[in-house]
């Protein structure tokens, strides 16, 4: 076997195979390993000849032979049509199967965005609910709704269950082990949705999700070190260092959100005070608004970027204050880690236009030295969240994840 092959890395770009929890040395994970990349290459290539997937993988066209039947036994891919070719044997291409599919949730303090998910990021189906206090109540009507948008497409066949939530996830267990602004760390979620739908169920964070998204439909070819800051009620990050997401010890690796910036700032979800996301997240800009219009009642980071867009003077103050918190507080981010690439995604994204160049100065300011990361936003708005939750259950389910991880078996219908 090639390095390539052992590292999971292949050229032209495409996502590299988290390693985390391979073991070199066994024969069969490195045949999983083999897999992933074929499946990978065939997202992101389809439809795409077995040839092809040879050339571009570097692997014997006997293993991605042996690959591609398990892969349509599994119904993952699908043949398609046969291309034309000037001259030799015309090939069949392969393609993602369409008709398997995922049912996803965006899970946050006071809502809840569920979805049904193709192999290909398309969404088929979308509900918001209200969530509560109380973790039963609020995920029996996740169940509800997911059951009910489940029988809308008898002919599907669901994989499983993605869930993005705001907090940290233990790796093993899959629970939650750190959620001060949604307060459910003793409760089951993954244990109760299991139960009820009869689907794999995968958990991790929200930040996790929307970078695993950018990674699984290719959106940041070639790099190998870069955080994403989401931005929502809280602030959550996600790590990429070479070529890896990083979870740390029990989960918690990336919490900048707790970090305290402000020992006299207000008081956090986790019991400290002037914690970066209190003064960064969209709470806080909501925050900021009210403290400079106590009268008003805007009770959704939505609606103050309409407000801002609108010309409203203390609107635009409160957000250009959170954009100024989100850019000091990156010197944690370049100082502890030195991302080549540094991914926002949240509301603030869809005014970065407007605000963008503010967070921008804030970065350049505070690094130490050399050239600063670039900055982007993420692509999709909420849809990231979503196709992050389907990745999270896809990276799990399609290769080594599903040996080493999944524990029972569950049947897909």
């Amino acid at each position: 076997m090639s390095a390539k092959e052992r590292t999971g890395h292949v050229d032209k770009g495409f996502r590299r195979v988290d390693l985390a929890y391979v073991e070199l040395a066994s024969s069969e994970i490195a045949r999983d390993i083999n897999r992933d990349i074929v499946l990978e290459i065939v997202r992101s290539k389809q439809p795409i000849s077995r040839a092809d997937l040879s050339r571009v993988s570097g692997l014997q066209p006997s293993t991605v032979s042996n690959i591609v039947e398990q892969l349509l036994q599994e119904t993952w891919i699908v043949e398609g049509a046969v291309a034309r070719r000037p001259r030799g044997r015309r090939p069949t291409m392969l393609s993602l199967n369409d008709n398997l599919v995922m049912l996803v949730a965006d899970l946050r303090p006071r809502r809840a965005i569920l979805a049904i998910i193709d192999l290909n990021g398309r969404m088929l189906a979308h509900e918001e609910i209200s969530i509560f206090s109380d973790p039963e109540r609020s995920v029996a009507g996740m169940i509800e709704t997911m059951q009910a948008m489940r029988d809308r497409f008898p002919h599907k066949t669901f994989e499983g269950v993605g869930i993005s939530v705001p907090g940290r996830v233990h790796p093993k267990t899959n629970h939650l082990i750190h959620a001060p602004n949604l307060k459910w760390a003793d409760y089951d979620i993954k244990g109760a949705i299991q139960k009820k739908l009869r689907l794999q169920v995968e958990l991790d964070n929200d930040a996790t999700a929307c970078l695993l998204s950018e990674l699984w439909f290719g959106r940041m070819d070639k790099t190998r070190n870069a955080v994403l800051i989401s931005l929502s009620e809280g602030l959550g990050t996600a790590i990429f260092a070479n070529g890896q997401i990083v979870s740390g010890l029990n989960g918690l690796a990336g919490e900048f959100g707790h970090i305290p910036v402000d020992p006299a700032g207000p008081l956090c979800g986790c019991g400290k005070r002037g914690c970066w996301e209190t003064l960064a997240s969209s709470d806080a800009a909501l925050r900021f608004y009210s403290e400079l219009n106590p009268n008003a009642n805007v009770t959704s980071i939505q609606n103050l970027m309409h407000l801002a867009e609108e010309g409203d003077s203390l609107a635009i103050k409160a957000i250009k204050k959170q954009a100024l918190h989100l850019g000091q507080g990156l010197r944690l981010v370049t100082a502890a880690l030195s991302p080549e690439l540094i991914l926002i995604t949240g509301a603030l994204t869809t005014a970065w236009s407007t605000f963008g160049s503010i967070v921008q100065d804030e970065l350049v300011s505070g690094i130490l030295a050399g050239l600063p990361p670039r900055l982007e936003i993420t692509t999709g708005g909420e849809m990231a969240r979503l196709r992050g939750a389907a990745a999270i259950a896809l990276q799990r389910h399609s290769g080594y994840h599903s040996s080493s991880r999944r524990g029972a078996k569950i049947n897909r219908t």
